[in-house]
């Protein structure tokens, strides 16, 4: 089964998804008033019983960010082979990740807009896998990390490139721009290690493949991801790891090509679906 946060006449609501449209959960469970308390207080199999035998609630909605509240995002940057090579500065494979924070106001929601700035016409896109943290711990270890994941969703890491560039030590103000990426469509409730092990990423940008490639492939695998951030900080329920993504950035081809307005955004993995967005300029 799959949840999601979603939106009807202005309203917020949160729920689990059908073919046929989305069963609202909200007044089933009022002492967790979003889908993140259910995450945290580790929910989700009640949601799914509880979703047992409903009727869709609602035919017409609008998928918001699968986890809008959300505490913290910590996303995992050049982690395939192919994207340290992309850098073309003759480094090694890296002994540590790169690391940086997003927050849940750089996102979107799937079948929404990514918003271009005025400031910059440099909106690329980026193809991941993100996992949701659902139980508690320091000092993970790699053969225990995967009984701390509750749910995995989709993301489409958004970034305005020359804004990365601002600084020496940091890219959080060309990775933050209100809603330029998105996270969704939904949670799928994480279960078996395949659903990792042999996922597979497509990004495409109007039917084109941008982006192709296996997590088996990854530098540091999401085991050791959960392993080498709890060394630092207690993961807690309900923070988000975006784990990287392969190569094919609009920013590395030749000649580099950004997103415009029009253009449409597909992120897809097998076992958990695809998340779909439009680009438009930001409105005045």
């Amino acid at each position: 089964m799959k949840f999601a946060t979603f939106s009807n006449a202005g309203r917020m609501y949160y729920g689990a998804v059908t073919d046929t449209g989305m069963i609202a959960l909200n007044e089933a469970f009022p002492h967790w008033p979003t889908l993140l308390d259910a995450v945290q207080a580790g929910g989700l199999g009640d949601l799914a019983a509880a979703a047992q035998g409903r009727s869709v609630t609602h035919r017409a909605f609008q998928y918001e960010m699968v986890l809008p509240n959300a505490r913290r995002i910590l996303c995992v940057g050049v982690n395939f082979p192919d994207r340290n090579a992309e850098y073309k500065d003759g480094s090694e494979q890296p002994k540590y990740m790169s690391l940086f924070p997003r927050f849940a106001s750089g996102f979107t929601g799937h079948d929404q807009p990514l918003i271009r700035p005025p400031e910059s016409d440099k909106l690329d896109y980026e193809g991941e896998v993100a996992i949701v943290i659902g139980k508690s711990g320091r000092r993970i270890a790699q053969a225990e990390a995967y009984d701390h994941i509750a749910a995995l969703t989709l993301c489409n890491e958004g970034t305005i490139r020359d804004w990365v560039r601002h600084a020496k030590f940091n890219v959080t103000q060309g990775k933050n721009w209100d809603k330029s990426g998105a996270m969704g469509p939904w949670l799928v409730p994480f279960t078996d290690a395949a659903q990792l092990d042999d996922a597979r990423i497509i990004t495409r940008v109007n039917g084109e493949v941008r982006q192709d490639d296996v997590l088996s492939r990854m530098m540091h695998p999401i085991r050791r991801e959960i392993e080498y951030i709890s060394t630092f900080m207690t993961l807690e329920p309900g923070d988000i790891i975006v784990t990287g993504t392969p190569t094919g950035s609009g920013a590395r081809l030749d000649p580099p090509q950004f997103l415009r307005p029009g253009d449409v955004v597909e992120v897809e993995v097998n076992g958990i679906g695809t998340l779909r967005n439009t680009v438009a300029d930001e409105a005045p």
